[in-house]
């Protein structure tokens, strides 16, 4: 059974990334979708799969980090506009029954990110 999921580690600060607003979009006839809207947990994840089973499916999808914010909370001086604000992955899934996992690694000033198991 496929699922999606993704978690968020803070690299500057050495932390998970948690309280961080997820957005999830699916590109659906030649526009985005929004799917559901999650906030990772204490340990940066998020507390069940983005998707899952039968929800999966094949296609080009959208995971949207509301970084700026996250980093407004922990009291950072940041210049504005800030560096990163919002951090759009997009991706595909060709195989709806395999495991996609999508982690994002942030600081204020770079991040990255692959596909993980």
């Amino acid at each position: 059974m496929g699922k999606l999921t993704t978690h968020i580690l803070d690299t500057a600060a050495g932390m998970p990334g948690k309280n961080i607003r997820i957005d999830l979009y699916h590109l659906k006839d030649d526009s985005w979708e929004l799917l559901k809207t999650v906030v990772s947990n204490d340990d940066g994840r998020c507390d069940a799969p983005l998707l899952e089973g039968e929800d999966l499916k094949t296609g080009q999808y959208e995971l949207v980090f509301h970084a700026g914010d996250y980093f407004d909370s922990l009291g950072l001086a940041l210049p504005e506009p800030k560096f990163l604000d919002e951090i759009v992955l997009r991706f595909g899934v060709p195989d709806a029954s395999q495991h996609y996992h999508v982690p994002l690694l942030v600081s204020p000033y770079s991040y990255s990110t692959y596909r993980g198991s």
